[in-house]
């Protein structure tokens, strides 16, 4: 299934050759950028892990990894990884970071149960970081610096871009607007979830929705996080603040909102447990990520993904994640794309 649409007054301002150019400037300006600001020390990502380790992320926790059989393992069973949540975790302990510093690392991810259409690919490939910070900087302040911090390696880069791309002049806000998922349904109770993003956006340019997955008001969510990496429960108070979020980015030209990124301050023993029981998932307890977390072995981090070719679609103004990233589309995609003169890597 695909509901790809492209605006019929849509025109890429680049040709090809200009957009691998911008592609690549885009990454190494923004990586740069990124590592400075949050200081982050770049380290090599795994695409494997083993089944049965709870390194892989499970993300809204229904989604099935890719995963086959490793002669070299005996027949064991392996997984194309989803996303990097808490194997990032796990390398700051084996790496020995200390408070402050952090690791980034190109991840390239297969997601073979999603939903294509503009936005969403089967491949993914973000820049997922994590750092490691003190047991006191748990708070809405360290979270709302950081996304501030993020969101200023992104307007940087658009500047630098502008000045060799004429075509594409900044228009990203200056600031970013901070907002909880529960203020936000408040104000508008009759919408869904996706609906309140697009208004929100519309409105501001670039907003971070606090608390995505605790439960809300109504009983709802925003949308789902796997119970095992972000702190959405803010320990043992159910709905309260939410030491989580989403970067969202308003596309013009499709007069929609864009997830650029999923971050949050992780969950520490007891928020995993709450989290855990919350989500009927304490089968994980045993695994052996999980159980090094809740006997506190590993540091207190926090950290996301920033979607590469998200953040690409974006500042070159593109209508479809297919102009920046090579994958595999159903038919009535290539069609869609075909007939508006639209070109797929």
């Amino acid at each position: 299934m695909d509901t790809t649409n492209i605006p019929p007054s849509y025109k890429s301002l680049l040709d090809i050759w200009q957009t691998e150019q911008a592609i690549k400037f885009i990454k190494e300006t923004f990586q740069t950028e990124l590592s400075g600001e949050l200081k982050l020390r770049r380290i090599t990502a795994p695409l494997l892990v083993a089944e049965g380790t709870g390194l892989n992320d499970n993300l809204n926790g229904t989604e099935e990894p890719v995963r086959f059989p490793l002669k070299a393992l005996s027949g064991k069973q392996v997984e194309i990884v989803q996303s990097l949540a808490k194997w990032k975790r796990y390398a700051l302990w084996r790496h020995h970071i200390e408070p402050g510093m952090g690791i980034y690392t190109d991840m390239n991810a297969i997601r073979p149960d999603e939903i294509t259409d503009n936005l969403h690919s089967i491949y993914v490939d973000q820049w997922d970081w994590e750092k490691v910070i003190l047991p006191e900087e748990r708070t809405e302040k360290t979270l709302r610096r950081c996304v501030k911090s993020i969101y200023y390696a992104i307007k940087r880069t658009q500047f630098l871009l502008s000045e060799r791309f004429s075509q594409l002049p900044p228009y990203l806000p200056h600031d970013i607007f901070f907002i909880h998922a529960e203020e936000l349904r408040r104000q508008y109770p009759d919408l869904c979830p996706k609906e309140r993003e697009n208004i929100i956006a519309r409105e501001y340019g670039a907003v971070f929705i606090q608390g995505i997955g605790g439960p809300l008001g109504d009983g709802t969510v925003h949308d789902g996080r796997s119970p095992d990496y972000d702190d959405w429960s803010t320990e043992t108070s159910p709905g309260f603040l939410g030491l989580n979020g989403d970067i969202i980015i308003y596309h013009p030209g499709l007069d929609s909102a864009v997830e650029l990124s999923s971050m949050g301050i992780r969950v520490n023993p007891q928020s995993l447990h709450f989290q855990l029981e919350c989500s009927n998932a304490m089968d994980r307890a045993s695994l052996e990520f999980h159980k090094q977390l809740l006997d506190n072995k590993l540091p207190q981090t926090m950290g996301g993904g920033i979607g590469q070719s998200r953040l690409c679609m974006l500042l070159l103004k593109k209508c479809h994640i297919g102009e920046v990233q090579s994958s595999v589309w159903p038919q009535s995609t290539l069609e869609t794309c075909a007939k508006a003169d639209v070109f797929l890597f």
